[in-house]
């Protein structure tokens, strides 16, 4: 039964995708457990890859779509910005797992069934949805 609940929720993270490219619709999804809501654009091919691969391996604790759960922060957060965090950031926290510092969910552990090619393409598609939803680049200043 397990499997088969895996399987649809492929199957409909597969069409949610496929939706997006067809219509080029903007979707509000509600977060869990962070209560922001975000919009989704009509996402470039790498981005819908990376969208796929974000919600097969990081939605568990980052919420679908990055929206942020009771067991990890939304990527979809100013904090996150490229001038805050940088691509670099996000390879790292994958490879290397990351302590906590800015939310209070504990260490982030090594992601290690996450390829590097999945990463760069994870990265493109939050980094489309943060500019969808008025993230941009922002110098870091401590």
């Amino acid at each position: 039964m397990h499997n088969i609940l895996k399987t649809y929720k492929w199957f409909g993270a597969v069409l949610l995708a496929g939706a997006f490219v067809l219509g080029g619709a903007v979707l509000v999804v509600p977060a869990q457990g962070q209560g922001i809501n975000i919009k989704i654009p009509k996402l470039s091919p790498v981005a819908i890859k990376g969208q796929i691969a974000f919600n097969r391996t990081c939605a568990k604790c980052h919420g679908l779509n990055a929206t942020g759960s009771d067991k990890g922060p939304p990527l979809i957060h100013d904090i996150y910005n490229p001038g805050h965090h940088g691509d670099i950031a996000f390879y790292r926290a994958v490879k290397s797992g990351s302590p906590q510092h800015h939310w209070r969910f504990g260490n982030m552990p090594p992601q290690t069934s996450v390829t590097e090619e999945d990463v760069a393409r994870i990265i493109r598609f939050i980094r489309e949805t943060q500019e969808a939803n008025g993230i941009f680049y922002r110098q870091h200043k401590m």
